[in-house]
């Protein structure tokens, strides 16, 4: 029993280790022409992508997003709101006997 039990642990190990050393070569199976790539694909870049521009911020803008009238509206709105929610967040005080 014991040995049945070994030769199906070393095989399951060879299958794991095959299979990654197939995953591993995956990459250039993949460029070989006739296996990997369709005939309508596009061509690859001779030379690999730089990162991306992830400093690059947008320029400023000319005027304000929001107009300082509207600004001023939104925000007394808000605090209405937060008022109004305020008040009826707080429970009603007991009456006295």
């Amino acid at each position: 029993m014991p040995a049945d039990r070994t030769i199906r642990l070393w095989s399951i190990a060879a299958l794991c280790a095959l299979a990654f050393a197939l995953g591993g070569c995956s990459t250039q199976i993949a460029d070989m022409p006739g296996v990997g790539l369709p005939a309508n694909a596009p061509e690859r870049p001779k030379e690999a992508g730089g990162y991306l521009p992830v400093h690059d911020l947008p320029p400023d803008r000319n005027e304000e997003a929001i107009k300082p009238a509207e600004l001023a509206k939104i925000q007394s709105e808000l605090t209405a709101a937060r008022d109004r929610q305020a008040t009826a967040a707080t429970p009603p005080k007991p009456a006295k006997k």
